[in-house]
């Protein structure tokens, strides 16, 4: 079966300036450089993209500077995920009329634990809002930072309402268990998981691919195991954990904040430090634990 969406999609972090404003020039740069480095497309704007501390316009403002640059919509994705229904419908009509390949959205997240009805019924306001029969929409699963799930129920019902236009579930729960559960009752949808150790397993057992923060730093190395994922090498799973274990060398560090250090270091582009309120930069210590710890893999850049 050909699934509408699959493969390689960076979850790709969003480079801003001192005042938080998205860096467009810099961003642009990265998204080619993980495209070059074999992706099959970008994420724009998830929850490793800061793209909820962005406003409507700038989103649209970033998706239009990638295909201006020479990026066609069919390799984009883009979060609509906001705190209005209204925004996430703005959002997903103009990903749609600059041809994006799919769009990701949260549950609603801006009231405290939503019934299955309530949460299917945004979904479908959301869905019928944008109103356009080629949206391909991820159900963007990831329960740990918005609170709110979507049950094996509520996405059953919003793919018996939309059949045409649910197309997958972004699973970022980190279990691999639920995971796998997600493959085997809905065989006919993507999943595409977000924890990298998982993308292997997962994609054995019928997985789409993933979508993903690493691969910002290692998307070849990413590449290589959604190519194969039977027989991902020694040298490639020790590389992913080495890297993976930096974001959990100092307790309570902001997963995005640690990328974007691991990046700064890859790249000799200290730019990347910056991110958006509320999170804030490493301290001192942090990021020298950081950017040792990444010296210290002694990984060749240019393989992964």
């Amino acid at each position: 079966m050909t699934r509408a969406l699959s493969g390689h999609w960076p979850a790709m972090l969003t480079p801003v300036n001192d005042g938080g404003r998205i860096d467009t020039a810099r961003a642009v740069a990265h998204g080619k450089h993980l495209l070059a480095a074999g992706s099959d497309g970008l994420t724009l704007f998830g929850t490793t993209g800061e793209g909820t501390a962005f406003a409507v316009a700038e989103r649209m403002v970033l998706v239009e500077a990638f295909i201006e640059a020479g990026v066609g919509g069919s390799k984009l994705i883009v979060n609509l995920s906001a705190l209005s229904l209204t925004d996430a419908i703005a959002l997903g009509r103009h990903a749609m009329q600059q041809g994006a390949a799919g769009a990701m959205l949260m549950p609603p997240f801006f009231f405290n634990a939503p019934r299955d009805a309530g949460v299917v019924q945004a979904v479908s306001q959301v869905i019928r809002g944008i109103d356009c029969d080629g949206l391909r929409l991820l159900l963007y699963h990831f329960p740990s930072q918005c609170n709110v799930s979507f049950s094996h129920a509520a996405i059953a019902e919003l793919v018996q309402r939309h059949p045409a236009q649910v197309a997958g579930i972004k699973d970022s729960t980190g279990d691999l268990d639920h995971s796998l559960a997600l493959v085997k009752t809905f065989p006919d949808l993507s999943i595409l998981v977000g924890c990298e150790p998982h993308v292997a397993p997962v994609m054995l057992a019928g997985g789409a691919g993933s979508v993903n923060g690493l691969a910002n730093v290692a998307p070849r190395l990413m590449r290589r195991v959604i190519d194969n994922p039977a027989h991902v090498s020694r040298q490639d799973n020790a590389a992913m954990h080495g890297l993976l274990a930096l974001l959990s060398l100092r307790p309570g560090m902001p997963f995005v904040s640690v990328y974007k250090t691991m990046l700064a270091e890859q790249t000799g582009d200290d730019a990347w430090l910056k991110v958006c309120a509320p999170l804030d930069p490493l301290d001192n210590t942090e990021a020298r634990a950081v950017r040792d710890g990444y010296r210290a893999l002694a990984i060749d850049t240019h393989t992964i």
